[in-house]
This record gives structure tokens, sequence and C-alpha cells, in this order.
């Protein structure tokens, strides 16, 4: 790094750091609301959550609820975004473009992830789930099979071909988890993974 470089990074370092730096009564406070909205949630389906049940779980005063998030849906997304960045994680370590004719252990692993917490998931992705979260779960797993799909030389990330396949990919795989999850006879995560990785075989094959 030059001289002068590192003096610029130097001096605007301070700064950033001041703009970066939140209030730490700020980040108690939605970290309470965050764990009670994830508790109640594990308890009971979305629809008969309100603001007030999880102002009074988290002992904190209705009105400063509404300082933080504007509705219910707005902190339910917040308080699942630890979990969606690990889930996306995994998935991230999955081929989902080029696939291998044999399942990778990577696979199976998503699988477990959501098995682990399975209350939780059928809450945010049944019929009483949270839109947001669907959404914001969609347009994360685009972004990797987009990136994968410029890896495999198919095109750019943002041209629209890329973008249409990268949600196609996404869809059909939370509508196989959404069927994994919701079926009367449940299947073990490792079941499920085979079976939607035989699903994925037929709508993500290779660019040709």
């Amino acid at each position: 790094m030059s001289a002068s470089v590192a003096k610029t990074a130097q001096s605007a370092g301070p700064a950033q750091s001041a703009q970066r730096r939140v209030d730490p009564r700020i980040v108690r406070t939605r970290g309470l609301l965050r764990a009670a909205a994830l508790e109640l949630a594990a308890e009971q389906e979305l629809q008969s959550i309100t603001i007030a049940h999880v102002a009074e779980r988290a002992t904190i005063n209705r009105a400063t609820v509404y300082q933080h998030y504007r509705d219910l849906d707005e902190l339910m997304l917040d308080a699942m975004e630890d979990e969606l960045a690990k889930l996306v994680g995994l998935a991230a370590r999955c081929p989902l473009v080029v696939l291998p004719a044999d399942m990778p252990r990577e696979f199976v692993d998503v699988f477990r992830h959501i098995e682990g917490d399975i209350t939780l998931y059928r809450r945010m992705l049944g019929p009483c789930g949270s839109a947001r979260f669907v959404s914001r779960l969609r347009q994360l797993l685009a972004e990797q099979v987009a990136g994968q799909l410029a890896d495999a030389g198919v095109g750019r990330p943002d041209e629209a071909g890329v973008e249409l396949r990268a949600h196609c990919s996404a869809g059909a795989f939370i509508g196989l988890v959404s069927c994994w999850l919701f079926r009367p006879q449940q299947l073990t995560a490792d079941e499920a993974a085979e079976h939607a990785w035989r699903g994925l075989h037929m709508v993500g094959r290779p660019a040709a």
C-alpha cells in the first residue's frame, strides 16, 4: 500500500468507525425482541402472535417495539437473519448449477440444518408464515445460483437469462423444502435430500 493511500485510510478510519458504532442499548433491545419473537414462533403460529405478545415476552414497552420495527413481519424477518445466513452459507457450498451425479454431503447438511429447527421453518414457510421471509430466502438463494451460473460461463449475474434461471432454481428448492416440511408422512433429512437432489437434476441441468 502506498503512503498516500495508507494515510487516507488512516484518516478515514475513525470517521467510518463512528458511523458504524451503534448504541449498545439499541443492540440489547433488538436482541431481546428478536429472541422473544423466535421463542413465540417456536410455540405458536405466526398469525396468533402480536407485537404486544413480543413486547411482553421481551419485557419491553410496546411503544418501544415500534421505534425499532414497523410491524411484526419486519421483526420476524430480522429475527431470522442469522438463521438465513447459516442456511444460505450451507447452500453456497453446494453445486447448484453443474450438478454431479452423486449427491454431495453439503447438500444433505442443508436439510439436516433445517431439520434441526424444523418447527420454526414450518412456521415461516407455512400457509400462515412470512411472505417477506420466503422472498428474502429466495433472493439470497438466487444470488448464490447466479454466482455459480456466472462461474460456469453462462453469463453475468445481472443478465436477465441468468437471473431468471437463478430464481427458477431457488424457487424450486424452496418448493421442495416446503413439500418435505408439510408431508403427512415425514421423511428424514437424508431421505428428503435424496429426493430433492433428483428433483433439482430436472430443473438445474448444466448449460449447453
